[in-house]
């Protein structure tokens, strides 16, 4: 995380914070808060707080690499299979260290993201930037008026 003076003098940060473990069973899953403070033109909001699962981020990674969008998109962090199999010692996918080098490796995936003047302007980014649901019933794909 950047400290108050760069934060000030950046036009977009995004932290990915507040790891959380939701559910219960084999339906836990982590849940990050997402805030977003710019002064940007293109974003209609300057801040904004939604909480996102990692298959939120695996979307928004989906519909920006569509042929269409031209975005070079970077990699998420790796979906970790071997923590998810099952008679493990320990808690796999829920063990402290690696849910802090997921939200780390989140943070800058979507901090590039969004620094992307191409993808800056895609209705997924702002979808999952600003909505407090993904709703794929009424999400259509395409782009933001400036």
């Amino acid at each position: 995380m950047l400290n108050a003076a760069q934060t000030r003098e950046s036009p977009l940060q995004i932290d990915v914070t507040s790891p959380a473990i939701c559910g219960t069973g084999s339906k836990r899953y982590v849940d990050y808060t997402v805030k977003l403070t710019t002064t940007l033109p293109v974003f209609q909001q300057t801040e904004s707080t939604v909480h996102r699962r990692y298959s939120d981020f695996e979307w928004l990674h989906k519909e920006l690499e569509r042929a269409d969008t031209k975005i070079a998109v970077p990699p998420l962090p790796d979906k970790a299979w071997q923590r998810q199999l099952p008679f493990r010692k320990d808690n796999g996918l829920l063990q402290d260290d690696f849910i802090e080098e997921r939200r780390r490796g989140l943070e800058i995936f979507i901090n590039k993201i969004a620094a992307h003047p191409l993808a800056q302007i895609e209705r997924a980014l702002h979808v999952f930037l600003f909505e407090p649901e993904i709703d794929l019933t009424k999400y259509v794909r395409g782009k933001v008026n400036k």
